[in-house]
């Protein structure tokens, strides 16, 4: 190598830093891939992307493969730049090795380290689907040594009593896909991650948190009078409605309005006429998560479900509908319907109904009252109280102030809810 020209050396000792620039920019640009791009543009017939897969599928001998490659061209690469220093300046050795070490460290720096893996990191794609070929090339020439250097790295670790590493598993857990959804909102519409993000939280949320109340379902009493009967179905604003004898608890069908045309025209109208045309009513437990709920009523061909405790007793109904909106959003445009238990003032401050739920208050107003209790916001202030509080008693739960307004029945029928990061 003496004998060798310098330029010929400098020539030598450029390729091997854009080697060790090639080996530095593949690792980097391989391990920041996305593996789920990666799936798809596999799937889509990227040859590049089904090449890095592969490799990819065996981590250790690509990291093996690369890194043999890289210290080889860079110890080669201090061989050469030792030779061109004494080259330079062969009345000085020490010199000369003290100015190799120095220049060559940061040109590797530079040159062989930073700048590539800047480059590779910023575009992983770009650079890995490239470098892909000459890697799967390396892989085959160097295979007796990565074959070597993994045995030697598994008796270490056997001396080390290191366990086998666990199979690496490419699923992902719902709370990881939320966090995917909402890092899309740059190229996802606001009302699609709105209802993806929907889909995934029917896992955290039952039927106790939509359903309709049991002192708020509207249905039919059986036990009144035709005449009587008949004057409710006409003012009915629903689509269904249980049909109940006396209470509630006592459900004896669900009727579609449709099927009460034949009862509400008939010159004789009897109330067998409604009772014939109602269905079987629908029970479910209450805790059943919502996305089970929906299969439900997929696999039951049903619109409408009355929630019972354990005792079996009627605690509230939940249509197909209320779970959809919990996907999609409410379906009504009317406002002043849709927050009709919630009253703005002008302070700042909101009247809401004691019926209300807490869920629905915290997404109409963005707050974050506890939902992991009770469901309305009368049973979140009895839950903090501990009693039957009297009228104009005031509380802080968390950022929020709340003033009770009106009490009856031993039920708090309004408060007054100030939310104090405002102020």
């Amino acid at each position: 190598m003496n004998e060798l020209p310098l330029g010929w050396l400098f020539t030598l000792l450029g390729l091997l830093i854009l080697f060790s620039a090639f080996f530095s920019s593949s690792e980097t640009g391989m391990l920041s891939l996305n593996r789920f791009r990666l799936k798809h543009l596999a799937n889509e017939g990227h040859r590049g992307a089904k090449l890095a897969q592969r490799l990819l599928k065996k981590p250790e001998t690509l990291i093996s493969v690369i890194l043999i490659g890289n210290n080889l061209v860079n110890i080669a690469a201090a061989s050469l730049a030792t030779v061109i220093a004494i080259r330079l300046m062969p009345g000085n050795q020490d010199l000369a090795l003290a100015a190799s070490t120095v220049v060559l460290t940061f040109v590797v720096l530079i040159f062989a380290e930073v700048t590539p893996k800047t480059l590779a990191q910023r575009h992983p794609e770009r650079i890995s689907f490239i470098a892909a070929y000459p890697l799967r090339v390396f892989a085959t020439l160097l295979a007796p040594a990565v074959w070597l250097v993994n045995h030697i790295v598994k008796a270490i670790f056997w001396l080390m009593r290191v366990g086998h590493r666990k199979a690496s598993s490419e699923s992902i857990s719902p709370e990881e896909l939320k966090t995917i959804v909402y890092e899309s909102s740059a190229t996802l519409p606001q009302d699609k991650q709105s209802m993806l993000l929907g889909i995934l939280e029917l896992e955290n949320v039952t039927v106790d948190d939509i359903m309709v109340p049991r002192n708020e379902v509207a249905g039919i009493d059986m036990e009144g009078t035709v005449e009587e009967i008949a004057d409710s179905i006409r003012q009915t604003e629903y689509t269904r409605f249980p049909l109940y004898k006396g209470d509630v608890d006592k459900v004896i069908g669900i009727l579609h309005i449709r099927d009460a045309a034949e009862f509400l025209y008939a010159d004789s109208p009897s109330k067998v006429m409604l009772t014939k045309a109602a269905k079987d009513p629908y029970f479910v437990p209450e805790g059943t998560r919502l996305h089970t709920q929906l299969m439900n009523f997929q696999s039951q061909q049903l619109r409408m479900a009355l929630v019972v405790d354990e005792y079996g007793d009627i605690q509230g109904l939940v249509t197909l509908e209320d779970l959809l909106e919990e996907i999609v959003g409410e379906f009504t445009t009317d406002q002043a319907n849709s927050n009709k238990e919630v009253h703005p003032q002008r302070d700042g401050s909101y009247v809401i109904d004691g019926t209300a739920s807490i869920r629905d208050i915290n997404k109409l107003l963005n707050w974050d009252l506890p939902t992991d209790g009770p469901k309305t916001l009368n049973g979140l202030i009895l839950e903090q109280v501990e009693a039957i509080p009297d009228a104009n008693l005031s509380l802080k739960i968390g950022n929020y102030l709340i003033e009770i307004l009106q009490i009856n029945d031993n039920a708090v029928i309004a408060a007054r809810l100030t939310s104090l990061e405002l102020e």
